[in-house]
């Protein structure tokens, strides 16, 4: 019971990071389809209570909401939490297994740049935004 509430809070406070750094959560496949369908460009953060999510992905997730580039819409997933929405948002990553965290750029509906966990896990966290940030200029710049 007490390692149920102890999770339950580490969920709440990994959710609580992404509706802090302006993500909107994406807990239905209904919502997924929504979001990723719509025209312009998405950036897709697959969210999880690992060290790697809260060290590197979350951090890296926050810093992108104050780049240069901006994205349309910035949502997120949380893998192991929402099941079907994550399953629903990697039917968009084709040719990529699942993979969490992990990153997801998106235009007009189509994958454009996917980044895995294992270019994030064992990482600097400028690393992994230097590599959104290439992202985001290649995808995202009008």
């Amino acid at each position: 019971m007490e390692f149920q509430m102890f999770m339950n809070d580490v969920v709440q406070a990994a959710r609580e990071d992404m509706i802090n750094a302006g993500y909107d959560q994406l807990r239905t496949p209904e919502e997924v389809d929504a979001a990723l369908t719509e025209e312009g460009t998405t950036f897709v953060v697959v969210n999880s209570v690992c060290g790697c999510a809260g060290g590197i992905a979350r951090p890296s997730a926050a810093y992108m909401k104050n780049f240069e580039v901006q994205a349309d819409r910035y949502v997120t997933v949380f893998a192991g939490q929402d099941k079907e929405a994550t399953e629903k948002a990697r039917s968009y990553f084709t040719g990529f297994p699942p993979s969490s965290p992990s990153f997801a750029l998106l235009k007009d509906g189509e994958l454009k740049m996917m980044v895995e966990r294992h270019e994030i896990e064992g990482h600097e966290p400028i690393e992994v935004v230097n590599k959104l940030e290439a992202g985001f200029e290649e995808h995202f710049k009008k």
